[in-house]
C-alpha cells in the first residue's frame, strides 16, 4: 500500500481518458467509473476533468485511517472554498472486508462518518449552516470543514450494480456543488439522466434517490433498500435540535 494521502489522480482539468496510475485498483475505480454502463454521468464528468481524487484506506470496519480522512477532506473543502468550479469527488476505497452484506456495510459507513464527524466537531469547526445537522431532517447533510457533503457507499456485495465495487468506497461529494447545478438549471436534467441510465443497468430505478429537501439523504448513503422504520445511527456533536 501507498503513503496514505498521496491522491492517484488529482484535480487539473487533465485530458479525458485520466492517464494509468500505479495503483491497480485505482485504476480498476477509473475503469469502473468509465464503464458505458455506468449510470452516475457527474462521476465520469469528474474522473474526465481530473477532479476525482482517490485516496487509499485500509479497514472499512477500523479507525485506523480516520484522521488521515479527515484531513484530505479538509484539505477538500478548503480546494472547493478557492475555486468552486466543476464537479469533484473524493473516494476513499479501502483495502476491506471484501465480505460485508449490505447492513454490516451500512454499519460500518455510518461508524466511518461518526468518527469524521466527531473529530470535525472536537476541532471546533461548524457545520456548513446551509445544511441541517439532524439526520432525520429533509436538509440533511454531513459537514467537514464548514462545507456540506454526501456520502454513495460502493462494496462487493450491494444489491445495486451502480454500487457493486471490488471493494469498500466511500465517495464524498460537495453538496454546494450541485446547489450551483440547480441554480443554473443543469440538475433536473443530469439526475433524470442518471435515472434513465440506472434504470436501464438494473432493470428499475432506485426506490432510494430522493431530493434533497423531500427527504433525508441519510437512508442513501448504503445503498440499501430501507423502509420507512429505518432509524440512522449517527448523530453530529453539532445538532441542538
Amino acid at each position: 500500500m501507498k503513503p496514505f494521502g498521496l491522491s492517484e489522480v488529482v484535480c487539473s482539468m487533465k485530458a479525458f481518458p485520466p492517464p494509468r496510475s500505479a495503483s491497480p485498483v485505482a485504476d480498476a475505480f477509473s475503469d469502473f467509473i468509465t464503464a458505458p454502463d455506468f449510470p452516475c454521468v457527474g462521476a465520469k464528468a469528474a474522473l474526465a476533468s481530473g477532479c476525482l481524487k482517490i485516496v487509499p484506506a485500509r479497514d472499512l470496519t477500523s479507525g485506523w485511517n480516520d484522521l488521515d480522512i479527515h484531513r484530505e477532506l479538509l484539505e477538500w473543502a478548503a480546494a472547493y472554498r478557492r475555486d468552486p468550479s466543476g464537479l469533484r469527488s473524493l473516494a476513499v476505497i479501502f483495502d476491506g472486508p471484501g465480505d460485508l452484506d449490505e447492513r454490516e456495510f451500512e454499519a460500518a459507513l455510518w461508524d466511518r462518518v461518526q468518527s469524521l464527524s466527531d473529530k470535525d466537531a472536537w476541532k471546533g469547526l461548524p457545520h456548513d449552516p446551509r445544511v441541517c445537522a439532524d439526520p432525520d431532517n429533509p436538509h440533511f447533510s454531513l459537514s467537514f470543514g464548514g462545507e456540506a457533503f454526501f456520502v454513495v457507499g460502493l462494496h462487493p456485495r450491494a444489491s445495486r450494480p451502480a454500487r457493486r465495487f471490488s471493494r469498500p468506497v466511500l465517495v464524498f461529494n460537495l453538496h454546494d456543488q450541485f446547489e450551483q447545478l440547480r441554480a443554473e438549471g443543469r440538475y433536473e436534467r443530469m439526475r433524470e439522466r442518471i435515472l434513465d441510465r440506472d434504470a436501464k443497468l438494473a432493470g428499475s430505478i432506485n426506490p432510494m434517490l430522493a431530493r434533497h429537501g423531500e427527504a433525508s439523504e441519510a437512508a442513501q448513503y448504503s445503498g440499501r433498500l430501507v423502509g420507512e422504520e429505518w432509524v440512522c445511527p449517527f448523530r453530529d456533536p453539532r445538532d441542538t435540535g
